[in-house]
């Protein structure tokens, strides 16, 4: 019960304070171009510890990208990549990632059966909550609920990105809400649900 009332606060209180942008797309594969070295030109990223931006919900790349530039989140080359970027820039290049196609991974065979049981039915025992309840059965996430697209992302960024979230290393997540399902998981149970995400689609 407690759980599902701070899932109503968090959907309803960083609804009210956020908006729907709505960038420009031509606009922003321009400005886009100089994100593409690194999550490459459509949002596809090569490199497994980077990020992909492709078909990631508009509002999620803006609040990410304001985060680095106000330093909410630590990472000296995307703080030095967004310190230049006005709003509009942002709504820009976040409409344009938004509108890609993503592509999928496969996930580990030996990692799938515990990955599944946690993303669908969570560990009651430890009180980590079902990743399904925010993210949705694809991992498309929601855009009105202001919860981030998540499947086919590279296994190797959300297992960095949780356990960051474990550390608090990365503090910038609403009401301390990923913090505290993280800082309830164990590296084993990290690693099976991140693979499992990644397959997802």
């Amino acid at each position: 019960m407690k759980l599902i009332l701070v899932l109503v606060v968090f959907v309803g209180v960083f609804h009210s304070v956020n908006a729907i942008a709505e960038g420009d797309i031509d606009a922003g594969r321009g400005k886009a171009a100089v994100c593409a070295g690194c999550h490459g030109p459509q949002g596809n990223s090569t490199n497994p510890i980077w990020p992909k931006l492709a078909a990631q919900h508009a509002f999620y790349i803006i609040k990410e990208l304001q985060d680095f530039k106000d330093k909410k989140r630590a990472d000296s080359t995307m703080q030095q990549m967004a310190k230049g970027l006005s709003d509009k820039d942002m709504e820009d290049i976040a409409a344009y990632f938004a509108e890609g196609l993503p592509t999928v991974e496969v996930a580990s065979a030996d990692k799938v059966k515990l990955g599944e049981q946690l993303y669908r039915g969570g560990n009651s025992e430890k009180g980590v909550p079902a990743c399904i309840a925010c993210h949705g059965p694809s991992g498309a996430g929601s855009a009105p609920a202001k919860f981030p697209r998540i499947g086919g992302q590279h296994a190797k960024y959300l297992v960095k990105a949780l356990k960051d979230f474990k550390i608090e290393k990365r503090d910038n997540d609403h009401q301390a809400m990923m913090r505290d399902i993280a800082g309830r998981m164990s590296n084993k149970e990290i690693e099976a649900v991140s693979s499992y995400i990644s397959g997802l689609h």
